[in-house]
């Protein structure tokens, strides 16, 4: 493993050394962590940095005096309007070990450094999940007014409890509260199908009737699934402004967006970033996006055509991808955002009720969390920032 390249300890780390490191040296420890079950998110590689413009990235490691690097973060830098200070990001990281109960060797450096920088306050997503429910037991479970923190969990996770207290008694608060639909920028509920150990036979049994009938359908109505390219952004992106009118959501992201991702992240490991289509009579209906890293993949961004719904491209597009993962070693299929609401009349509980017929897990993950920075001139910062967003 490279080296870690830093100067002097920062105060309160102790024998840590922490500093900033080079985009390869970077890039190499999350490599090596990329085969963990819970490894790093994409969302932490180096190419992340440049799929998010407006923000200066600070790569940023720490470990002992020995020079090895035990953890590192990307941090999204956002300047504040008419100032020299900056909002600093980690999403979903910082790449540590968070069940290392003494998280102030690194935590407490990491906040001087951010400090020094200019940092007014800082933004984390732990990466522990907090609570997990079985398809099973909330397709039991919906009904008027009821929400996921109604249904007793089936696993709650020792560390994502400690990791959160541990926060708490630090002073950093999780964004948007307690509430279910908090102000995460990363979405609080994810829904994920577990692949280690299954065969495709496991995954098909796990599939509701009513998913294994709309994937029956589309290949009885010719539905043909292929891994396209950069070629076909447009038309995905197409298809994509036609999703959001319908479902009524905006990204608020171009074509160039998209184009950017593709090619970055396919630059940093070849196949990172796939695109799917679902063709019928030779006409795109769908299109979907997925990315790995080591043992995780995600399915990222969905589109699809408004006509011809009936022949169920997307259910064929996911069952393809699902199994591509399974195929390529992955643990875990991670279908990203779901909706807090168990509302069967609430339009958002669509989402989830699509995703719940795959036969996974609803995960609550720990939610995003901020603090901001010492001195009066920071936090007066943060609290116009936080104004800001609220009128967004």
């Amino acid at each position: 493993m490279s080296a870690l390249l830093v100067t002097a300890a920062a105060p309160g780390a102790g024998d840590v050394r922490l500093g900033p490191v080079t985009a390869e040296t970077y890039r190499a420890f999350v490599a090596s962590r990329a085969t963990e079950p819970d490894g790093p998110s994409f969302l932490q590689c180096p190419s992340w940095a440049g799929v998010k413009e407006g923000w200066r990235p600070l790569f940023l490691g720490w470990g002992p005096a020995s020079g090895r690097l035990t953890g590192a973060a990307l941090v999204l830098l956002r300047p504040f309007p008419g100032t020299r200070k900056y909002f600093a990001y980690l999403p979903e990281g910082p790449v540590a070990d968070w069940s290392d109960p003494d998280i102030d060797s690194w935590l407490t450096p990491l906040l001087h450094h951010l400090r020094a920088a200019g940092a007014f306050a800082v933004r984390l997503g732990p990466t522990p999940a907090f609570r997990r429910w079985d398809a099973a037991r909330l397709k039991t479970a919906t009904g008027s007014g009821r929400r996921l923190s109604d249904v007793l969990a089936c696993e709650v996770d020792p560390l994502g409890t400690a990791v959160a207290e541990r926060l708490r008694a630090r002073g950093w608060q999780r964004c948007g509260g307690d509430a279910e639909d908090g102000a995460d920028a990363q979405p609080r509920f994810v829904y994920q199908v577990p692949l280690a150990g299954r065969t495709t036979d496991d995954l098909w049994a796990g599939l509701n009737q009513e998913w294994r009938r709309n994937v029956r359908r589309a290949d009885r109505s010719g539905v043909e699934v292929a891994v396209g390219g950069a070629a076909d952004l447009p038309e995905f992106y197409r298809l994509l402004r036609i999703t959001e009118e319908r479902d009524g959501f905006r990204l608020g992201r171009d074509l160039s967006y998209y184009e950017r991702q593709y090619a970055l992240l396919n630059a940093e490991e070849p196949g990172r970033m796939k695109l799917y289509l679902a063709r019928h009579e030779g006409e795109i209906l769908a299109a979907h996006t997925m990315i790995t890293v080591g043992r995780r993949v995600w399915y990222q961004t969905g589109a699809s055509a408004d006509h011809r719904r009936e022949v169920r491209p997307s259910n064929a597009l996911q069952w393809r991808m699902m199994r591509d993962a399974q195929a390529a070693g992955a643990d875990v299929y991670d279908m990203r955002g779901v909706p807090s609401t168990l509302d069967p009349d609430d339009r958002a509980h669509g989402l989830l009720r699509w995703k719940l017929g795959t036969g996974g897990q609803v995960v609550e993950t720990l939610g995003e969390w901020e603090t901001p920075m010492q001195g009066t001139a920071n936090h007066t910062l943060y609290r116009a920032f936080q104004a800001y967003l609220a009128r967004r």
